[in-house]
C-alpha cells in the first residue's frame, strides 16, 4: 500500500495558488484512474479528503493506492498524515509527499528520500509528526528564474507562494503538473530510484 499526500490549503480562496500545487498533481492524478463522477470523500477522523485507486501494475502486484489531501491546512499537514498511516500501519518508505518548492524553478522537479525541509511549513510538519525524515517528496518547483526569493523575507515568500500563477506562468504549470503525474505513475510501475533517474531536473 501506498500513501500519496498532495499538500495544499483547503478552501475556494487557495484553490488556484502556488501552495496548492501538490493538491493539483493528486486531483490531476486521480482523475486519471477513476470515473467523471467520482469525487475525494471527506474522512473527519483523518481530517483529510481521500481517494483510493488500484494501481493494475505491468511488471509486479497490483497495488492499494491511497490519495490522500489534508484539511488541517499547511502548518498542520503532519496531523492528517500522521493519522492515516498510524490506522493503515503505512511505513515512512511508502508515503510520499506532494508538494510546491520554492527554491526549484517553476517547470523544475525533484525527487528524494530525506532530508530537511527547507522551509517548508507543510514538510515541516511532517517530519515532526512521523518523527523521520525517511518518507519521499516530489518537490515541483514554483520559483522564479528572475526573482530570487531568500528566507530573509519571509514576508514576500508568503506573499508570493499564496498568490494565483501569473498569466505568464499557466502554461509551464499545466506542464509540470502533467509532468508530476507521469513521475508517481513511473514510480508506482516500476521504482522511486528510476523516476528520480527520468524526471528529476538536471
Amino acid at each position: 500500500m501506498k500513501l500519496i499526500v498532495g499538500l495544499g490549503n483547503p478552501g475556494l480562496k487557495h484553490q488556484r495558488t502556488r501552495h496548492n500545487l501538490g493538491f493539483m498533481v493528486i486531483d490531476a492524478l486521480f482523475k486519471e484512474y477513476s470515473n467523471p463522477k467520482d469525487n475525494f470523500r471527506e474522512e473527519k477522523k483523518f481530517q483529510s479528503e481521500i481517494a483510493e485507486i488500484t494501481w493494475q501494475s505491468k511488471k509486479r502486484k497490483n497495488e492499494k493506492v491511497i490519495l490522500l489531501k489534508p484539511l488541517t491546512f499547511m502548518n498542520g499537514s503532519g496531523l492528517a498524515v500522521s493519522l492515516i498511516s498510524k490506522f493503515y500501519k503505512i511505513m515512512p518508505q511508502d508515503i510520499w509527499i506532494v508538494h510546491d518548492e520554492v527554491d526549484l524553478p517553476l517547470g523544475a522537479m525533484k525527487i528524494r528520500l530525506g532530508g530537511s525541509s527547507a522551509g517548508h511549513k507543510g514538510v515541516q510538519s511532517i517530519l515532526e509528526a512521523l518523527k523521520t525524515d525517511k518518507f519521499w517528496r516530489f518537490r515541483i518547483g514554483i520559483g522564479s528564474q528572475h526573482q530570487k526569493i531568500h528566507d530573509k523575507r519571509l514576508k514576500q515568500i508568503d506573499n508570493f507562494v499564496l498568490g494565483e500563477f501569473g498569466d505568464g506562468e499557466r502554461g509551464k504549470a499545466r506542464e509540470i503538473i502533467k509532468r508530476g503525474v507521469k513521475a508517481i505513475e513511473g514510480a508506482l510501475e516500476e521504482t522511486l530510484e528510476k523516476a528520480m533517474n527520468r524526471f528529476n531536473t538536471k
